[in-house]
């Protein structure tokens, strides 16, 4: 059964098909202060997307996963809501060309390499939190 999260906080969808990598991402940002709702199932992930779809301003998720890939999870969550910011996270080297190709028209807000220090990932969301905040100070080319 998918439950709703509480409406007081804006919260981070963390998907990865390896348990270790979700609970590292989803403890290790705890330490931050931001709250993580961690998934391994891309089915299961987006059906709680689609619960709680405007507490979330941010979605992580591996490219490589069985059932449903990152690409076609992040299409389906993009349709939900189209605003929500995304990170794209691999292992592997991410050819910029190729991603564009496939997925041309959805806008992908960072690539993170992994592995990647959780202090790090931090930065680059405290950075996405202070945009949203401040949209003037981070214009968009």
């Amino acid at each position: 059964m998918i439950t709703s999260a509480n409406k007081n906080h804006k919260f981070i969808l963390a998907l990865d098909d390896e348990f270790d990598i979700v609970a590292i991402i989803k403890h290790g940002l705890k330490m931050y202060g931001l709250k993580v709702y961690g998934f391994t199932d891309p089915i299961l992930a987006l059906e709680h997307f689609k619960v709680n779809a405007r507490d979330y301003f941010l979605v992580i998720s591996d490219l490589r996963m069985p059932g449903m890939n990152g690409f076609e999870f992040i299409k389906k969550v993009k349709e939900i809501k189209p605003e929500v910011k995304i990170f794209f996270m691999t292992a592997f080297e991410i050819n910029d060309v190729e991603f564009r190709r496939v997925l041309p028209s959805t806008r992908i807000d960072e690539f993170i390499q992994k592995p990647i220090l959780l202090k790090n990932l931090n930065i680059i969301i405290q950075n996405h939190i202070n945009e949203i905040k401040n949209p003037d100070k981070f214009p968009r080319t």
